[in-house]
């Protein structure tokens, strides 16, 4: 590639496209089944039984076993019975349930919400890069003279009206 002419972006565009088809694939699949996260949409129940440090309140408790905004039903000095399970702040022992996605549709969304905690954050910016390197590189696909260029911008303009107004209402 000797300039960086339109034909060259193409190419670029096609085999960057080609190359990210699997985790495009992942992302969107993600990207829709998170939008049920907050439902049980496609969870499985199921049980677990561990052991915590003991004489833990609630807030902590939750913490331990990673359940957001656990409330005790019920609570004395040895036992606190909540909406997923029970806990004995003897032994530390808590028995509950949970329900989950299965596991590749788990491991997919994790992928899909990496912070910078995770290793994979570095595959999401290369990503997220790379979708604005096919936004702007999809402008380089027609001649700008041509009905088709001249039609793109016209959607172009539509998808980004859409946008704001998603953003906005």
């Amino acid at each position: 590639m000797s300039s960086f002419s339109g034909l060259d972006m193409r190419v670029l565009h096609r085999y960057l496209g080609f190359f990210l088809a699997g985790i495009m694939a992942i992302y969107a699949i993600s990207g829709i089944v998170m939008v049920f996260r907050n439902t049980d949409f496609l969870k499985q129940e199921r049980s677990y039984t561990k052991v915590v440090d003991t004489n833990l309140n609630a807030e902590a408790l939750g913490q331990a076993i990673r359940i957001k905004g656990l409330k005790a039903t019920t609570e004395d000095g040895y036992k606190i019975d909540f909406k997923e399970g029970t806990y004995d702040k003897t032994t530390g022992e808590v028995s509950y349930t949970k329900k989950e996605l299965p596991f590749l549709l788990d491991t997919m969304t994790k992928m899909h919400k990496a912070t910078t905690n995770s290793p994979l954050y570095f595959l999401n910016i290369f990503f997220g890069c790379s979708l604005l390197f096919f936004v702007v590189s999809s402008f380089w696909m027609f001649r700008p003279k041509s009905s088709i260029f001249k039609n793109g911008l016209y959607f172009t303009l539509a998808g980004i009206i859409l946008t704001l107004i998603m953003l906005f209402v």
